[in-house]
């Protein structure tokens, strides 16, 4: 949901001359700003401060995720004001009654034994390529999969994701989509569940994005996007073939009870050859288990066959690296993970080889050779 309102403050009076002996001192009054306009994008660099102590009707993780979109002029005051600020910023926007509660708040912060598998989570703590590796498969160079969600988990966040979208029904609210490809599926971090969703990347995502994904950001990846995608009747079917905007993509299923929207994979390219032909080596097709997660690179290309029966829910994490993208801008050759630019390279390097040999033979006469 959007909070990029005008927020309208009113600026106290100025302090009169009182008794006419000279200017009188207003007394102190909590500060105002003024006409003040939100964020409409979020301050990805703002560290937020913490609010689990806040005595409120709305979720702390709410005021985390709000204050990225406080004007500059907000951001280094006292918190207690900040608070004020926010308060009457979601009065303002959800009305008494209009307002979307939490329905699992244990959802909001990252409970790692109650998230996670055991295997995972061992894996993690060990935190080192042999112990990811007991846990990973790799059907395809590049793409892992691994148990990863206890179905407990995948149920709550189920039922929140549905308590949402019964409340932006209910109130008429439009809300963003998760991308420009899913008509389906809701922002995760448009309902408070932005915090969780960056523990989630950078202490359980990342120390494998490191060992496997090292060439496309795996070991600077410092932003996310997350989001719930769904397939099935009366919903999206299928998704078309494309990349991702990420370096590293986390696609875990949810859900529910479901046949068909198998994922295709079809190699990884660069922007030059994000459509130059698959080879053989590089087809392969998934289907999805409940609980079970899929790691790959943003720019592996992929797509999801039709859903045929049932409802199929899945959360996405695009783990985004801004060290990465920058340095992309400098460089021509991406043969440490694009598929076409390793056969281009391989084919220069064989030219160069046989023009050499070639040479070679020409300066021996070719007699004895």
């Amino acid at each position: 949901m959007s909070l990029d309102g005008a927020v309208e403050r009113r600026e106290g009076s100025p302090a009169g001359n009182g008794n006419g002996n000279g200017p009188v001192m207003a007394p102190p009054t909590r500060p105002t700003y003024g006409d003040r306009r939100l964020r409409l994008n979020p301050n990805t660099e703002h560290k937020p401060e913490r609010y689990d102590d806040v005595q409120s009707e709305f979720d702390p993780a709410i005021f985390s995720s709000l204050e990225r979109h406080l004007p500059p002029s907000m951001l280094e005051v006292p918190r207690d004001a900040k608070v004020q600020f926010m308060k009457e910023i979601l009065a303002r926007y959800l009305p008494e009654g209009e307002r979307n509660r939490p329905l699992h708040k244990e959802l909001y912060d990252l409970h790692p034994s109650a998230f996670f598998v055991p295997s995972f989570l061992k894996a993690v703590n060990d935190n080192t390529e042999e112990s990811f590796r007991k846990i990973l498969s790799e059907p395809s160079p590049g793409i892992y999969t691994f148990a990863m969600l206890q179905p407990s988990f995948c149920e709550l966040l189920l039922d929140e994701v549905e308590n949402f979208e019964k409340w932006v029904n209910a109130v008429k609210f439009k809300i963003m989509r998760p991308n420009t490809m899913n008509k389906y599926g809701a922002v995760l971090d448009d309902f408070g569940l932005e915090t969780m969703l960056n523990k989630l990347m950078e202490e359980f995502i990342s120390p494998i994005a490191r060992v496997f994904f090292p060439e496309v950001g795996g070991s600077t990846l410092d932003s996310h996007h997350g989001f719930v995608v769904e397939y099935g009747k009366d919903k999206d079917v299928e998704l078309g073939f494309h990349v991702d905007d990420s370096e590293v993509t986390l696609n875990v299923c949810l859900g529910k009870d479901f046949s068909g929207g198998e994922l295709f994979f079809r190699g990884v390219r660069c922007d030059k050859h994000v459509n130059t032909e698959t080879q053989p080596e590089e087809i392969l097709d998934y289907s999805h288990v409940p609980g079970q997660a899929v790691l790959h690179r943003g720019r592996h290309r992929h797509g999801a066959r039709p859903t045929t029966s049932g409802h199929r829910i899945n959360m996405l994490l695009w783990c985004r690296s801004s060290v990465f993208r920058e340095m992309k801008k400098y460089q021509k050759d991406f043969s440490s993970w694009c598929g076409e630019c390793q056969r281009e390279k391989k084919e220069r390097q064989r030219q160069s080889l046989a023009a050499t040999k070639m040479a070679f033979l020409k300066g021996c006469g070719g007699s004895n050779i």
